[in-house]
């Protein structure tokens, strides 16, 4: 009942993507340089069976345009069966992904009065049938808002210490989205909105309680509170966003399917400058997923610290693909001091010299470097 497209909002079109539309959105992305997406559906078991979500991950990877691809799908779809986790690894995906909404039970079922999603306890253990299924890199959060901070907060490292004890793996990425208005939706009927800086508090709390997750903060949250957080530990963050189904090709398809709204409405190439600006190294790199660096293997370099020997020069390598091939004037200038300034930041001299000698393969015109 808090989401624009819940059954008795009529006025906003249902719709899903051909995979001609598919592939226009996933060039759109391309164009702005990203190479990385998450793929979003309804939970509707007739017009989004996992048939669709399947053949749609499939366009995606099959697409090479230009100097771009897409190198890692994320998945978020409704709670599913073992079976189909193991379609979606076997597909490829990258994380998937789910958001709790509330962990408190009564109001979880409130809110959910009806349909598949109202079966709290199937909702809740999605993220173990997704380890069964072999999916070993999962992402979840709640929507704050909806119910008391405090108790959402302590489902939330709850969750993750469940999932570590049980499988051993911790969750790959936490998000932590606020409740936004959209359509009839007012945010202020819901009596559990936080504040900025109780929000800040949260991230900061979820960053030591769960060193070695990444920490997500969507383009909800407009620029003065995302650089904040990204003070206090979150480690991603996504720009020129939308939420409108054929956001991307606007001239193609109407907007008026937008989820809610965007407060960050800055382009990528302005969020990478941004970034660059304050002092952080912006990192297009998948390539943990792409060399088996998934699940345990992927947590036991983060708890020891040594992922940084393989996020350190990656994030320069794509950095400078995007670069070369996306990126505005002025955002290359900034880059190219940036990458030239953290190359001997690099410890292992090896390593320092193979980076030098692929970024300058990239300027070059070669591509898809990996460590």
């Amino acid at each position: 009942v808090y989401c624009p497209y819940h059954a008795t909002i009529q006025h906003i079109g249902r719709t899903k993507l051909t995979q001609a539309e598919v592939r226009a959105e996933v060039i759109a992305l391309q164009d702005m340089g990203h190479k990385r997406l998450a793929l979003e559906a309804g939970e509707d078991p007739v017009n989004n069976p996992i048939e669709y979500i399947l053949e749609c991950i499939k366009t995606i990877y099959s697409i090479k345009h230009k100097n771009g691809a897409i190198r890692r799908v994320n998945v978020n779809i409704a709670a599913t069966t073992v079976e189909n986790y193991r379609k979606l690894k076997e597909a490829g995906i990258g994380t998937y992904i789910l958001f709790q909404e509330t962990y408190h039970k009564e109001s979880y079922e409130n809110l959910h009065p009806r349909g598949p999603k109202h079966n709290y306890a199937y909702h809740t253990e999605a993220m173990d049938r997704a380890m069964e299924g072999g999916i070993d890199d999962v992402g979840f959060g709640v929507l704050f808002g909806l119910e008391r901070y405090r108790y959402e907060l302590a489902g939330l490292l709850m969750h993750a210490e469940h999932l570590e004890a049980v499988h051993g793996v911790g969750p790959h990425t936490i998000s932590v989205p606020r409740i936004k208005r959209a359509d009839d939706i007012d945010p202020g009927v819901f009596d559990n909105g936080i504040d900025d800086a109780t929000f800040c508090k949260i991230i900061a709390i979820i960053r030591i309680a769960v060193p070695y997750t990444g920490m997500i903060i969507s383009t909800r949250e407009n620029q003065a509170v995302r650089e904040k957080a990204l003070h206090l530990g979150i480690s991603q963050i996504s720009g020129g966003s939308r939420t409108s189904v054929g956001g991307y090709t606007e001239d193609v398809r109407p907007t008026d399917t937008e989820q809610f709204d965007v407060s960050d409405q800055r382009s990528l190439d302005e969020v990478i400058e941004w970034l660059m600006e304050l002092g952080f190294l912006p990192s297009f790199c998948t390539a943990c997923y792409r060399a088996g660096r998934t699940g345990d293997r992927f947590m036991e370099l983060c708890k020891s610290k040594q992922i940084q020997n393989c996020c350190h020069p990656n994030a320069l390598l794509t950095l400078k693909e995007y670069l070369e091939d996306y990126a505005s004037p002025a955002t290359k200038a900034l880059g190219e001091k940036l990458v030239q300034a953290e190359l001997p930041n690099i410890p292992q001299e090896k390593v320092r010299e193979v980076c030098v000698e692929r970024l300058q393969k990239i300027a070059q015109g070669e591509r898809d470097f990996r460590f």
